[in-house]
């Protein structure tokens, strides 16, 4: 069932019951589902032990650890069923289909490797739906054989650059090529990126070659400036151009009167942005109060103009939030609104709600309150500005003091924020920075100033009342929510961190200032940046939900997004619970809204992840981009990730990543030691773990699919380390054999037919 029976009681003592831990764990590890009788057999329970076991098991129900498969047995929850509805999304190195569940309510979803077809039938293609058959092979892994095909879903098409009557997928997870037989073509031509679609069927050849397929749009030459940001847009499937109904309703926007609202227009109000902004959404002002502070943060009012169920509602609806590009920005509100009437422009009167809110000395809050006002933006700074301004002690041409007064209630925010423990993971973002030519000039860590962490904190604050006044409201309202690690990433984590001799509280009892006391620890350790990314890797995703659970990295008990309509749904849906709940206009959270918000938060927080992982796909191409002019050239690194299939390393000059696949590895026989997160090999006595400094030779980049390939050429951690016997016995439970070499055509594969994964 994939773990030992653990050491029995002394003779005529009966075995404890395990822990819920235990528990979870077995049935996590177990390859199928389980029953009472395989569960006490396996913990060595008693008949009479039997109620108590039961007992356990309905806990583990009611927290959703465990799920029922028919009438007497059980899974684990994260674990698929043995019968499954899936949709493919790629292929791997073979050509075969790779497939990933339809419905997943974990935080990773598992990957099903399918087998082929049954003769006759055609290939499975992207966006192929199927009911399978599935046997667990892994960790978050399964095989799986079609039982019966369900459909086509949004994925059907491929994209990928067209050459030689061939379309080469952009997307690294699908390595096989597909034919584009004569008059299929559509006109496109040698370089271009295109989109494709599975033709069905074909002959007893196509099943066991490159399958066919027709060309159905063309997307521009693949040496164009801006053809990453367009590749990723079309690859994750983001709404650019606006319906032309949308684009004039924003035009036909006009200026907010004063009217009811009050009038801040005296008030210095500044925003602070990026040096490359154009969309200008909250501004600040701060200055003292007895021995506190009093922060005003204003917001653009874009409750105003985007009306509930009206066409520009809907595509922001649609939209969830904009995406970020080193060469554009694809908005979730037209330009007319977006860089128009709700951007807070410097010296033009903008309509906002904005949050009055007051300190003590230690950044203790003791009141706020919310209006809707008129605001006159003083200035336009910029990150890099108002630092400057800090450092020389100047004010920018602002009043006297202003940007002393900022910094002064930015330190009592902060000063509370310590004394919370949050966990604050300074990981450097990578910038790319373009050239006029539209080519990557140069790749370096985006800056974290001390004023990038003001704004952060002015932020923070103004979502925390804006959640605080919604619940003293009884208003709904759309939570920011982040969880606390699962039980998995927790040992996980644990592990790891035990590597560098630091230890976590046992898991329910774990806090984030835990996390904040190891990252402070590091302080100039070599390894500080990768026990960051580990850590940040080893949290929950954090979602939006109308029902509340708090917020686990800023220690929070409550939390929603207020400060950028602009930009994300959730905020736009907050500013309308607040217009309704403190009776500021017509245009408010209606029933409709309220009752659709369940459905709301899951459809925002996947165009957020869709939106990050687009962001992330587009600088890694970026990245290959630039990397391809030095191929074969050496590179300090880290290792980053430990695989069954190799190892990936991150360049400490500018943070690319990439894979050191089995084949560049040693000529070895190597075992893989997922909780240690270390390869081992059984002859050298090499071993590559998490952190440990190498050095690599880059040996491919493509920029079609991001990928950056990668040579070992030093990284030996024999120093002082025997050489093992040649005839070394097996290696212990919990170790992984790999080889990275296929069977020969007509072998039998390993497993018992069975793919390993």
């Amino acid at each position: 069932m994939g773990a030992a029976p653990r050491p029995r009681a002394a003779e005529g003592e009966p075995n404890p019951i395990p822990s819920r831990e235990e528990l979870r764990t077995f049935i996590r590890n177990a390859t199928g589902r389980v029953g009472k009788t395989e569960i006490a057999r396996h913990f060595g329970l008693s008949t009479d032990q039997r109620p108590a076991l039961r007992v356990l098991m309905a806990e583990l129900k009611e927290e959703g650890s465990i799920a029922p498969v028919g009438r007497r047995t059980i899974r684990h929850s994260a674990n698929l069923p043995d019968m499954a509805a899936l949709e493919v999304f790629g292929t791997d190195a073979d050509g075969d289909p790779m497939a990933r569940p339809i419905t997943w309510e974990g935080s990773e979803k598992p990957v099903v490797y399918m087998r082929p077809e049954r003769a006759g039938q055609p290939a499975l293609a992207p966006g192929d739906r199927v009911l399978a058959r599935i046997t667990r092979i892994g960790p978050n892994k399964y095989e799986g054989r079609t039982f019966k095909r369900i459909g086509t879903g949004e994925a059907s098409r491929v994209l990928g650059v067209f050459s030689a009557g061939m379309v080469e997928p952009v997307d690294r997870r699908s390595r096989a090529n597909w034919i584009i037989p004569p008059g299929e073509e559509n006109g496109a031509e040698d370089g271009e990126l295109v989109q494709a679609e599975p033709i069905p069927g074909g002959t007893r050849e196509r099943l066991f070659g490159p399958k066919p397929a027709r060309i159905v749009e063309r997307l521009g030459r693949m040496d164009d400036p801006k053809a990453v940001s367009r590749l990723v847009i079309a690859a994750h499937r983001i709404p650019e151009e606006f319906p032309e109904e949308v684009v004039q309703a924003a035009e036909r926007a006009q200026a907010v009167p004063l009217g009811s609202r009050d009038d801040l227009r005296d008030i210095p109000l500044v925003t602070i942005d990026g040096e490359d902004a154009r969309d200008f959404d909250d501004a600040v002002f701060a200055e003292p109060d007895g021995e506190g502070w009093r922060i005003l943060v204003a917001i653009a009012d874009v409750a105003h103009y985007v009306r509930p169920k009206a066409p520009l509602d809907r595509e922001a609806w649609h939209r969830g939030n904009s995406v970020y590009f080193p060469d554009r920005v694809v908005p979730m509100l037209p330009e007319a609104l977006s860089n128009g009437w709700c951007s807070l422009k410097p010296g033009e009167d903008r309509g906002c709600l904005y949050v009055e809110m007051r300190f003590d000395g230690e950044g203790e809050k003791t009141g706020h309150r919310f209006g809707r006002g008129l605001m006159r933006s003083a200035a336009r700074l910029t990150y890099e500005t108002v630092q400057a301004a800090r450092d020389a002690g100047e004010d920018l041409e602002l009043e006297p003091g202003h940007v002393a007064r900022l910094y002064g209630a930015f330190a009592a925010l902060l000063a509370a924020r310590t004394r919370r423990g949050t966990l604050d993971l300074d990981i450097a973002e990578r910038r790319v920075i373009l050239g006029p030519d539209g080519k990557v000039a140069s790749i370096a860590p985006r800056a974290r100033l001390d004023s990038h962490r003001l704004i952060e904190e002015f932020m923070v604050a103004a979502n925390v009342c804006a959640a605080e006044e919604l619940e003293r409201l009884h208003q709904p309202c759309m939570y920011r929510i982040h969880d606390r690690p699962s039980d998995e990433k927790m040992e996980t984590l644990r592990g790891f961190l035990s590597g560098f001799g630091f230890n976590l509280p046992p898991s329910d009892r774990v806090r984030p200032g835990d996390f904040a006391r190891i990252l402070e620890k590091t302080g100039e350790m070599p390894e500080s940046r990768l026990i960051s990314e580990t850590i940040l890797r080893g949290q929950s995703q954090a979602e939006y939900n109308p029902e509340n659970i708090g917020h686990f990295g800023l220690a929070l008990p409550r939390y929603a997004h207020f400060t950028s309509p602009i930009r994300r749904y959730a905020d736009l849906l907050v500013h309308r619970a607040l217009i309704r709940g403190l009776k500021l206009g017509e245009d408010g959270l209606t029933e409709d809204e309220a009752a659709s918000m369940p459905d709301t938060g899951e459809h925002i927080t996947k165009t957020e992840r869709r939106a990050a992982l687009a962001e992330r796909d587009a600088v890694d191409r970026y990245l290959a981009a630039y990397m391809a002019d030095r191929v074969g050239a050496h590179f300090p690194a880290r290792v980053s990730g430990v695989t069954r299939f190799g190892l990936f390393v991150t360049l400490e000059e500018n943070g690319a990543s990439g894979i050191i696949p089995m084949n560049a590895l040693p000529d070895d026989q190597w075992f893989h030691e997922d909780a240690a997160m270390r390869l081992i090999g059984r002859r050298t006595g090499l071993s590559f773990s998490l952190g440990q400094e190498v050095e690599v030779r880059l040996s491919e980049a493509v920029p079609r699919t991001g990928s950056l390939t990668f040579q070992l050429l030093q990284g030996d951690p024999r120093a002082g380390a025997p050489r093992p016997p040649p005839h070394q016995p097996a290696p212990p439970r919990g170790r992984q054999k790999i080889t990275d070499r296929k069977p020969k055509p007509g072998a039998a594969r390993p497993g018992k037919g069975k793919r390993p994964r």
